[in-house]
Parts: C-alpha cells; structure tokens; sequence
C-alpha cells in the first residue's frame, strides 16, 4: 500500500482519497472509523460501560473464551473477538503476539528470550507477555530489530 501526504492550500479542509480496485470490507470499516472519529473503547467492568482509550491499553487477552483489556490500573471484559480488536485496532501501534495475545507496542520496555524460541515482552508496569515464535519475526521486523 503506498501513502501519499501533501500540503493543503489555505482555506482547503483536509481530505482523504482512497485509490482501490475494490472496496473490501477492512477498507470500509478504517474509512468508517475516519469518519466516525471513534476514538475511545467500550469495556465491561462491575456491570458498568467504561470508556478507554486504545493508547491506554497494555494489551489483549482471550481467557475461556472472553477476552480482557490490560490497562496499568484495571482489567475490563470486552464484547470483541481478538481477530476482530485486531482489525480495529491502529496497526501501528498493537501487534498479535500470540493466538491469545494482541499487545500494546507502545507499552513494552523491553524483550527477554524464554525456553522454546518464544519471546517474553516485559511491558511498563512489569506484566509479562510471552510472544510466540509464529509471531516473533513479525515483532522483530515492527520493532526495527
């Protein structure tokens, strides 16, 4: 995919222009986010809506079939499948560490090898999160490694 970012004239608004051969799905919802400007997330906790911000959360994880936000402070439930948080989710900033995990890149302070060629992603507050080797030359290649 090639990105193309020029100046505006004064008196211009901004504008977004979409080239494509078909609009598929992935590509309708990240215009409708655009246009929605959807910015914070709906979560459970004690019966209640709370609203995040992506940027807050640590990450992602699927536990008997739900799936829980890590923030610093708190862990919610969400509604969402992990496959679905992963196309929601800024691609710059949250990348699929394993079947269960999708983690906040922004979040890790650094990485540790662990047992079976797996990787242990050690996030701001101390939580650990193993990165699979499926995933590792993927993270490798984000992190510029």
């Amino acid at each position: 995919m090639k990105v193309t970012i020029l100046e505006k004239q004064p008196g211009e608004e901004d504008e977004i222009i979409v080239k494509c051969d078909q609009l598929d799905e992935k590509l309708t919802r990240l215009i409708n986010q655009f246009k929605t400007g959807k910015g914070k997330m709906n979560f459970y906790k004690d019966s209640k809506i709370v609203l995040v911000e992506p940027s807050e959360v640590l990450y992602f994880e699927s536990v008997d079939d739900k799936v829980f936000a890590y923030t610093k402070d708190s862990v919610y439930e969400t509604k969402a499948k992990l496959y679905q948080l992963e196309e929601e989710l800024p691609v710059s900033a949250f990348f699929r560490a394993s079947k269960a995990v999708i983690v906040n890149l922004d979040k890790i302070d650094s990485l540790a090898p662990v047992f079976g060629g797996r990787f242990e992603a050690i996030l701001e507050n101390g939580y650990k999160v193993v990165v699979s080797r499926n995933y590792l030359n993927e993270l490798k290649e984000r992190l510029g490694l």
